[in-house]
């Protein structure tokens, strides 16, 4: 569909000495020197498009291990459409058991200081639910960036979306929601740039604050209150109408869990007083300009 609109697509093509500045971007694209009016560095994780703008920072890190499993080594009825997830057994993060189309995703994600024992977290993850290690397929590890509020996410004419950005969910791992919420609004500042509105590049790192700064500082809060208090904080996760609160914000219909009525907010308060103990990085969470 890119290509169909026009875009230039060059896969496995190497891109060295990226820089912006007042006028444009350049890059090296394999053999040819390019220039752009606009750069959006969207490549993840392990991508050198932050580091080459002076953007992003340095972020937090989490690590995550994962495989997947046929269906015909485990029993498929016992996991379709169902989301396995265990709390308190991995130090900053969880255990997963994700239904796929013909497959289970086995996996554990905490804070980077675990990488060295993931391994033997995953195979614990496995052994509780009956399968054997040498089922799992695919088996690789990723690194999940998590922003801290000291990096930039744009300056002139460039910008970064998704996991260039260190935009990934600090509560879950997830960044896919992140990722398309920061394209669809560098997508649209792009245009307008480009169609004359001279300061619209500038506008998009407000613009995603009010998108995702809420929804983060209540991640970061309830990530290291969880981390710190697993027990506690599970229990108050129990509490009637806690559970309705946690689904609507991932759903996009509640920006932050201060926006609860009602007795819920008793348990909601006490996981934010219990992240302030715990020293939560969120507490003040911006994304600045």
């Amino acid at each position: 569909q890119a290509v169909g609109a026009g875009v230039c697509f060059r896969d496995g093509i190497r891109v060295v000495g990226l820089s912006a500045g007042p006028d444009g971007a350049e890059a090296t694209v394999g053999a040819d020197r390019v220039r752009a009016e606009i750069v959006i560095g969207a490549d993840g994780a392990n991508g050198t498009s932050a580091k080459a703008l002076g953007l992003a920072g340095t972020p937090h890190y989490g690590v995550a291990f994962e495989g997947n499993v046929s269906y015909e080594a485990i029993p498929e009825g016992r996991y379709r459409g169902r989301a396995v997830v265990e709390l308190g057994v991995v130090p900053g993060g969880y255990g997963w058991v994700f239904p796929k189309g013909d497959h289970a995703n086995f996996g554990v994600g905490g804070w980077e200081s675990e990488g060295p024992r993931l391994r033997d977290h995953l195979r614990r993850l496995c052994a509780e639910h009956g399968v054997p290690e040498a089922a799992l397929a695919e088996v690789r590890g990723h690194r999940l960036p998590m922003r801290r509020p000291d990096g930039p996410l744009a300056r002139g004419r460039a910008v970064l979306v998704g996991d260039a950005a260190a935009l990934v969910d600090p509560l879950s791992g997830d960044g896919m929601y992140e990722a398309l919420v920061s394209a669809r609004l560098a997508a649209e500042h792009a245009l307008a740039f480009l169609a004359g509105d001279a300061g619209a590049l500038d506008r998009y790192a407000p613009s995603l604050q009010r998108a995702l700064g809420p929804h983060a500082s209540a991640s970061w809060g309830a990530k290291v209150a969880l981390d710190r208090f697993p027990r506690t904080v599970f229990a108050l996760a129990r509490a009637p109408g806690v559970f309705r609160i946690g689904s609507g914000i991932l759903a996009g219909e509640l920006g932050h869990p201060r926006e609860a009525r009602g007795f819920v907010r008793a348990p909601l308060g006490l996981v934010e007083r219990l992240a302030r103990v715990a020293g939560d990085p969120g507490a003040s969470y911006r994304l600045p300009v």
